[in-house]
């Protein structure tokens, strides 16, 4: 894929020169300019469009994507550059480099570490990609390669790595849930317990994984917890209100008592969560509700106990952890020795391959 740069000129990271005018996506935003009437369709709003195609195919805002790829970036240089590297490495020196999994794992996030190559890359570069989000790799495996500009690549990789680990280390963790759940009708879901700023991000490694999301936000469905029985004076009253106020949202109510579930399901609730109950507490409110709502285990799962939890029928395992306390994925970046090439010359790497090129 070729450059956009002349409908849309990313703002290169570090680059001297006016400061942008702010715009519809922050400062630092291809989209910033004098136009103020330009449109921000997010399929052509600093990305490549066949990348943000790409983004949005997986449920991601290729703007907010772009938009984190800027801060992390950002946040590495300081408003500096990398001085390590513009002291070692020429300035037209061109090299290609793999991005490679040191240890078996799932997937996820190499259409993001693509955007922050495009936020730093001051030229064109070539992309192969050997694996896609998603897919189980081994230690060893190469899941991506970028020829381009050595500066660029070194000075992109640690803020590249740094989210594509985490969203790997996510999903490989969820896959493990996914993998005890298989052959019952319960899926791993996760929470709201997520890093501020990442969350549509952390939430599409646990798609990447097998498992579901939960409500993205506080708007997309109502969960009534204790707090919020306490604060309305009583679980039916609580019900009532968002019912009423919100008429459409689903309802979700959280429960820790068995006794507690036939009134809600007098009141209609869409989905029953079950508080620290144990697995056979777990089959008893399976029985109970008969199919009239869906249920929800949440609090204190662990992988060990998870089948025992799939097994009595309930339909989600709520496991905040995926999200909170999920290992990285350790992966590196190799750059290939001896394949070093000044500008003007073919990058190795890129003569055999059929590279999607990003800006």
């Amino acid at each position: 894929m070729n450059s956009t740069s002349d409908d849309l000129p990313l703002l290169q990271i570090g680059q001297t020169g006016e400061p942008a005018t702010a715009g519809g996506c922050g400062d630092s935003c291809g989209c910033a300019g004098d136009d103020a009437a330009y449109d921000l369709d997010p399929l052509t709003c600093g990305l490549d469009p066949d990348l943000a195609a790409l983004l949005v195919a997986a449920g991601l805002d290729p703007v907010q994507v772009e938009d984190i790829a800027h801060m992390a970036v950002e946040e590495d240089l300081d408003q500096g550059v990398d001085v390590t590297t513009v002291a070692t490495v020429p300035e037209d020196a061109v090299a290609t480099g793999d991005f490679t999994a040191r240890e078996a794992g799932t997937v996820a996030g190499l259409r993001i570490a693509e955007a922050v190559l495009s936020i730093v890359c001051t030229d064109e570069f070539a992309v192969e990609r050997h694996v896609e989000d998603g897919d189980r790799v081994g230690a060893g495996q190469k899941l991506l390669s970028v020829t381009t500009r050595t500066r660029d690549l070194l000075t992109a990789e640690r803020s590249a790595l740094n989210i594509l680990c985490r969203l790997s280390g996510i999903a490989t963790a969820t896959r493990k849930w996914a993998d005890a759940l298989e052959g019952t009708r319960a899926r791993v879901r996760d929470t709201r317990k997520t890093t501020p700023g990442l969350r549509s991000l952390e939430k599409f490694a646990v798609r990447c994984g097998g498992g579901v999301n939960h409500r993205m936000s506080l708007s997309d469905a109502a969960l009534i917890k204790d707090n919020h029985v306490v604060a309305a004076g009583g679980v039916a009253a609580a019900f009532t209100a968002v019912r009423d106020g919100f008429p459409g949202v689903p309802i979700e109510v959280e429960v820790d008592r068995l006794d507690q579930i036939p009134p809600i399901l007098a009141e209609g609730a869409d989905l029953i969560l079950l508080d620290n109950f144990t697995p056979e507490q777990t089959r008893e409110a399976v029985e109970l509700v008969a199919g009239r709502a869906l249920l929800e285990s949440s609090g204190r799962l662990t992988l060990a106990d998870a089948r025992a939890y799939a097994e009595t029928g309930v339909d989600y395992l709520a496991v905040g952890a995926l999200t909170h306390s999920s290992p990285i994925l350790d992966i590196g970046l190799d750059l290939r020795e001896g394949e070093a090439a000044v500008e003007g010359e073919d990058a190795a790497g890129s003569q055999d391959a059929d590279p999607h090129e990003d800006r």
